[in-house]
């Protein structure tokens, strides 16, 4: 394989990396973008496609931008700072739909408008930073090299704060989770403004007139809370006792939570009104279990919201629950601006 290799690229998967053809192989470079003549140095050569490392822009593609970041290309954590912010969303709408027609084999993606941030940067309420001797940063792009950092664009102000805190500081080499405020020992949506968008896209997406509310990885009530007053009865579960005692300080006096596996929905499930039971999934990055999957598909309450962080995984689901529901429709969110992450809903109407 060539030393140096001169491609254009013209789309850019899931995940961050642009894509371009050349002599019968698909090429994948990181921090492109469509449009783009680049000359790139080969990184992985393998019989169907090749990866490498972007070394030189010849014609710059129009949706490129100067990004505000000094790390942007070393830093690991953002992939889209050089792509123009209405241009990112185009390519997360598509990469979504591209996944679950591909991945999960569905003939129609019911694709709805991608819900943007209003907030480009500035809006992480979080972030999880690398201490070694005394350096506190991020790890490199595909790499566990630390990058030093002393600001970090997408976080809020006060996590900036925190960041010069720590670098100050004599803390000992470890990880650290900087936080905007206080939070708990548990799973939080990062960025307040979209969460709260989702949230809203939510209650207006369950339907009324249900009787059971089942919130499968109900976390601290994200989501349990404010549908609470739409159902006669929600049940949360959740394994993460500590956002389970959040949970229940705040819950209604029809709200109840589990602190198990999300495998006990089968037994909740059995004794219940199916045709008027919402089920509510909000997964890690993994997705639901096989285990899981087949008791939905046994049981087939009559409403699934899926909100998944993973579209890969997404799609496999809903492969698996295709024979008994109708996928009614697939909004993508931008919880993550900049980065790779996609957050996407999908309804489930049982058939």
């Amino acid at each position: 394989m060539a030393d140096i290799v001169e491609l254009r690229i013209t789309d850019v998967a899931f995940g961050g990396a642009g894509v371009a053809r050349h002599e019968g192989k698909v090429w994948f470079v990181p921090f492109t973008a469509p449009g783009d003549l680049v000359r790139v140095k080969p990184s992985r050569d393998r019989r169907k496609f090749a990866e490498a490392e972007l070394v030189e822009v010849v014609e710059s593609s129009p949706d490129r931008v100067s990004p505000p970041c000094a790390y942007f290309g070393r830093c690991g954590g953002c992939a889209y700072q050089h792509i123009a912010y209405a241009r990112q969303l185009e390519l997360k709408q598509s990469q979504v739909e591209q996944t679950l027609r591909r991945v999960g084999k569905l003939g129609h993606v019911p694709m709805k408008p991608i819900v943007p941030s209003l907030q480009h940067y500035g809006y992480r309420n979080r972030i999880r930073v690398h201490l070694q001797s005394g350096q506190a940063g991020f790890f490199a792009h595909r790499s566990h090299e630390l990058v030093p950092v002393a600001r970090c664009e997408i976080a809020q102000p006060a996590v900036n704060e925190a960041l010069h805190d720590l670098r100050r500081s004599a803390a000992r080499d470890g990880d650290y989770t900087l936080v905007a405020g206080s939070r708990g020992e548990f799973f939080e949506q990062t960025n307040d403004a979209v969460a709260a968008e989702l949230l809203t896209l939510v209650e207006g997406t369950v339907s009324r007139g249900q009787a059971l509310l089942v919130d499968a990885y109900s976390g601290a009530g994200f989501f349990a809370h404010r549908l609470a007053p739409l159902f006669s009865e929600v049940m949360g579960i959740e394994e993460n006792e500590f956002a389970v005692s959040q949970a229940r300080r705040h819950a209604a006096e029809n709200e109840r939570y589990i602190v198990g596996d999300v495998a006990f929905l089968a037994e909740i499930l059995s004794t219940r009104d199916l045709a008027r039971t919402t089920v509510i999934l909000d997964p890690p990055a993994t997705g639901i279990t096989p285990r899981v999957l087949d008791h939905l598909a046994a049981a087939t309450p009559s409403e699934i919201l899926y909100v998944s962080c993973n579209p890969a995984t997404l799609a496999r689901d809903l492969a698996g629950l295709a024979s008994s529901y109708r996928i009614e429709s697939v909004t993508p969110i931008d919880m993550f601006p900049q980065t790779a992450e996609i957050e996407v809903l999908a309804v489930l109407r049982r058939k």
